[in-house]
């Protein structure tokens, strides 16, 4: 049981970008909670992307308002710097993962005990996730490889979420209707990953209003944070 409950929704979102302010606000309004996964070297950087042909914006925080934007999410690691941990060494996997892990421990005055492995494609592989396991204080490990089982995972430090959400928008609210639908008879995790800044393309903020619409407010589900579903 999760929290008392068969089945369990998270939602976690990488880079600590101003977009989140708003992301949080709509969260807050359906009662849902959500991990904002950070490196603690980026505060401040401007930031541009193109996703799906759209040009947007992607500045990260100032430092000064990390404390009080995310003071009632949870907050992990995304490494300092945010490089490609396949590609460098295992010192320097440790040093990123465990100097960002302490820099938000120290800003925010709690606890953080989970990681977001940073960018896209091939970010991680069983060595980096051994290492991380065998040398660094976190408890979870969140790669950007999905899965279309809900099922509890041994594994935490290869977790794979179920949807990308603005890169599967068709994907997301699929398997959020399946998950409503379907009984289960053991823990049942729908896990949920992207970037805020890109609910800025086109429609996409009107589709995760939508998204939260559907899977909120229900009473067999637990709304937490990762920390609060997979540990």
């Amino acid at each position: 049981m999760i929290h008392g409950k068969k089945k369990a929704v998270t939602f976690s979102y990488d880079d600590g970008v101003y977009q989140d302010i708003r992301l949080i606000q709509m969260l807050d309004r359906y009662g849902l909670k959500a991990t904002f996964n950070l490196n603690s070297q980026l505060y401040g950087e401007k930031g541009e992307d193109i996703r799906r042909g759209a040009y947007i914006r992607a500045d990260r925080l100032e430092k000064k308002d990390i404390k009080k934007v995310y003071a009632n999410h949870e907050v992990a690691a995304h490494t300092l710097t945010h490089p490609n941990l396949t590609e460098v060494s295992e010192a320097e996997i440790v040093r990123q993962v465990e100097e960002d892990r302490k820099n938000l421990e120290n800003l925010l005055e709690r606890e953080i005990v989970g990681l977001a492995y940073p960018g896209g494609g091939i970010n991680y592989n069983s060595h980096v996730a051994g290492v991380i396991r065998q040398q660094c204080h976190v408890q979870y490990a969140r790669t950007t490889v999905t899965t279309d089982s809900f099922s509890r995972q041994e594994n935490l430090y290869e977790f794979k979420p179920n949807v990308y959400h603005t890169m599967e928008p068709e994907r997301l609210m699929e398997l959020g209707r399946q998950f409503l639908e379907t009984d289960v008879d053991e823990d049942s995790i729908l896990y949920i990953w992207g970037h805020s800044f890109e609910l800025d393309i086109r429609n996409a903020w009107s589709v995760i209003e939508e998204f939260f619409r559907l899977i909120s407010r229900k009473d067999d589900i637990y709304y937490g944070t990762n920390r609060d579903v997979l540990l």
